[in-house]
């Protein structure tokens, strides 16, 4: 349990938030959202003692124990991964180097023997004996390979280690966990394991993520930090998403009676109930209806960019046609034998066990690289755009961003230039700064603008979502919706593929395994799984 009591925070005249008093209790998960600088991150830090608040205190339930998922990807290069994970639970490890150290002793005497015995027995009692086993079992499960246990972190790559000190994190069960973006730099499998592990949690769990089916399923409250104030509700982010709209439209219409909004909100307070998978959550939400104060219910101070994209044209019957395609990097077969075709209507996501197979693909068929062998063909009434998962080539350059956009469009006014840019909450003097200064959101929104400008007819997509905070995402899923051409795209987003895609397609060094059927339900397939791992062995 966490309870927070009259906190506030502020650094120079900016006030995050001020006055809050709230308490997280065993059995919950709390989704913590907000716009860019709100302080979602700041306000974990200041759980953890990182941080001071400007007033107020946090204060933990008695003897609990409070775990932080490392954002220091190099801190525990110099030890073993078995023991990088089992040092999340400080007491237990400090415990066992202690009763350790007194064996070692040549003098053993029987002071040590008696104080040997009380460490011992705390050992015992924090299950000690089965530490080095659950830190495996934790490891497996984050995809870490036995053969790894025993390796030094710094052999380990970057995305294996966050493997590791995510399992650091969960590692003994803590009372109270901080997570912030624990999914970055997870495959979808192993985001699935941490979505069931969480799912069944019984302690306290606060979550930064920009993930929303993660948040939904894992979250029982959001905690929204708005207003400059941190308010709790029950219910996962799409519920808080859709009530937010739904208040903002109330709010639009004035003339309508209380008592009708009123109706209208207890029927989509029901609907949602009712489409809840988890129990704790369905509980939450029925205690919040009868406690439900509707006035406090209202819009979000957020912006959302307005992502459209329009094809000039419609595309003909013919897409794209790839033809035994294969590509090999750094002597490492990313992919061979890729045989398809693309129809009408087609919202194609691409997966790969290997991230660097799905890129390699879309720059072949985006014609920025060649196959090793094979080929593709593009329809003639076919236009593309390519949205890279490194886009950094484009921005080193000191143009201001209408100078740098105007290079993508046939017409370069201000005027029409200012409507894309503040399409994408670019406005005022904003258009004015220089690129090679612009944030990683920055950058991927002025790329967006960039495909909005070419009025393609085939989007293609390289994990789109990347850097993108949860309003631009939501924002990008709603445009590729409604675009009413071909998508194919890869994705570490589970809400953004099974929200768009209607055929995938995995890529694998012995061919594709290629499936018209809903995401859900391919990576549900006992059948497919099989098949999967043939195609990697």
């Amino acid at each position: 349990m966490i309870t927070v009591a009259d906190l506030s925070m502020q650094f120079g005249k900016q006030v995050l938030f001020k006055g809050v008093n709230l308490k997280f209790t065993d059995g919950n998960c709390y989704g913590v959202i907000g716009a860019n600088g709100a302080g979602k991150s700041t306000f974990l830090k200041m759980i953890d003692g990182t941080l001071d608040p400007t007033r107020g205190h946090i204060s933990l339930g008695q003897g609990e124990r409070l775990s932080v998922l490392s954002q220091d990807h190099f801190a525990f290069d110099e030890l073993t991964v078995i023991d990088t994970v089992q040092m999340g639970h400080t007491e237990l490890w400090k415990i066992k180097h202690e009763k350790d150290a007194l064996y070692a002793k040549p003098d053993f005497s029987e002071e040590d023997g008696i104080k040997a015995a009380e460490l011992e027995e705390k050992f015992a009692d924090m299950d000690g004996w089965n530490a080095e086993s659950e830190a495996a079992i934790l490891l497996s499960g984050m995809k870490i390979k036995d053969g790894m246990h025993y390796k030094l972190m710094k052999e380990l790559s970057g995305k294996e280690k966050v493997r590791v000190l995510l399992a650091r994190a969960l590692f003994g069960k803590p009372d109270n966990l901080l997570l912030d973006e624990p999914t970055n730099d997870l495959d979808l499998e192993t985001v699935m394991w941490l979505e069931n592990y969480l799912g069944n949690y019984e302690k306290t769990v606060l979550v930064v993520s920009h993930d929303r089916h993660f948040l939904d399923s894992v979250c029982t409250h959001v905690t929204d930090i708005d207003f400059g104030e941190i308010r709790l509700f029950a219910g996962n982010y799409t519920f808080w998403y859709e009530s937010s709209k739904l208040a903002l439209k109330q709010q639009q219409t004035q003339n309508k009676k209380a008592e009708e909004k009123k109706k209208e909100l207890l029927a989509f307070i029901s609907r949602f109930s009712a489409n809840v998978a988890k129990s704790k959550q369905t509980t939450s939400r029925k205690k919040m209806l009868e406690k439900l104060d509707f006035s406090k219910i209202q819009p979000s101070t957020r912006k959302y960019p307005g992502i459209i994209f329009n094809p000039e044209r419609k595309p003909g019957n013919n897409i794209l046609q790839v033809t035994d395609l294969s590509k090999t990097l750094k002597g490492d077969l990313l992919f061979s034998n890729i045989n398809f075709s693309v129809e009408k209507d087609e919202k194609i996501v691409l997966l790969s066990k290997d991230s660097r197979a799905m890129t390699a693909f879309m720059e072949i068929i985006s014609e920025n690289d060649q196959p090793d062998s094979g080929t593709y063909e593009w329809g003639q009434t076919i236009t593309h755009s390519f949205l890279p998962l490194d886009n950094s080539e484009f921005f080193e350059t000191e143009e201001t961003l209408i100078d740098w956009l105007a290079k993508f469009s046939s017409d370069t006014s201000e005027l029409y230039l200012r409507g894309y840019l503040g399409k994408m909450l670019f406005s005022g003097e904003d258009i004015y700064k220089k690129c090679n200064i612009l944030s990683g959101g920055e950058k991927m929104r002025c790329m967006i603008s960039r495909m909005m400008l070419k009025y393609a007819n085939v989007m293609i997509l390289d994990t789109p979502t990347n850097h993108l905070d949860l309003e631009s995402i939501q924002a990008l899923n709603n445009g590729l919706k409604s675009f009413t051409g071909n998508i194919i795209m890869s994705s570490h987003d589970h809400r953004l593929i099974s929200s768009i895609c209607n055929r995938v397609i995995e890529i694998t060094p012995k061919g594709a395994i290629d499936k018209l059927m809903p995401y859900d339900e391919y990576i549900l397939s006992e059948k497919i799984k099989q098949q999967r791992e043939e195609m990697y062995k």
